[in-house]
């Protein structure tokens, strides 16, 4: 049985699952999709194009679904999907997606904090932690297990690594390689975010080699293709290792070094 509110707003054309609960002026457009369990947030609004997940926690005046701030938005039928789990502060705002990608995705289990902005078209994948006022430009993708600190600005198309820990207050205008941590002015790699890993179980022969790696690319005044054919020929590869080696043979911007 859902529980809402009088005072909102609930198209007829909206799909809702069970057990929701809705607060007071809350607006739910059509297509509007909620999963079981999910809980929407005093003066929420939910565009056309929302889908969102099971147990999902929206909170007061988030707005989700609204059209890109995108001068080439033509008015295509896009989406904005919040997976199982996440939690979406007070104010935050994620626009749905443009013809380019056809949607904006926050994956599962994501902890999205007051006034973050995801832009058009962003992909923020699963376990991730957005700290107040973080703003994604459009094409930005985040991977599992990234944590941004509060007020970060990230430039369009920039591709945030698995694990990574970017500071609060830095722009971010390149790519930030996985298990990384990055801080200063201008943003630089200052080390393993070796404290995240072993929060999450890694092991020391797994940071221990992801630390080899780490040196070869980031602190040996090796160019980033020297230091590749470095890692190549001395380090041990291993998932992790070839997850790196990966996301920097596709990086577009190039990475923060």
């Amino acid at each position: 049985m859902n529980n809402i509110h009088p005072s909102a707003v609930v198209s007829p054309r909206a799909e809702l699952g069970d057990g929701i609960t809705i607060g007071p002026h809350a607006v739910i457009e059509e297509s509007v999709v909620i999963g079981d369990g999910s809980s929407i947030g005093s003066s929420a609004l939910l565009a056309p194009g929302a889908i969102i997940g099971q147990n999902v926690r929206i909170s007061h005046g988030a707005v989700i679904g609204t059209n890109p701030q995108d001068l080439k938005f033509g008015g295509e039928i896009t989406q904005a999907k919040i997976g199982d789990n996440t939690v979406v502060r007070e104010y935050v705002t994620i626009n749905r997606g443009t013809k380019a990608h056809g949607e904006t995705s926050v994956g599962r289990d994501c902890f999205i904090m007051a006034y973050a902005h995801v832009a058009h078209d962003c992909i923020v994948g699963n376990n991730v932690i957005l700290a107040n006022s973080v703003n994604m430009a459009g094409h930005v993708e985040i991977h599992d297990w990234a944590t941004i600190g509060g007020v970060v600005p990230i430039h369009q198309f920039v591709k945030i690594g698995a694990h990574c820990m970017v500071g609060g207050g830095f722009r971010v205008p390149q790519d930030i390689c996985p298990f990384s941590l990055v801080g200063g002015y201008p943003l630089k790699v200052v080390g393993l975010n070796s404290i995240g890993l072993r929060r999450r179980g890694f092991a020391i022969d797994r940071i221990r080699i992801l630390e080899q790696a780490f040196k070869f690319l980031f602190f040996s005044g090796l160019n980033t293709s020297q230091a590749i054919e470095r890692i190549n020929a001395e380090v041990e590869k291993t998932p992790d290792i070839q997850l790196v080696l990966d996301f920097v043979a596709r990086s577009d911007r190039g990475i923060i070094k």
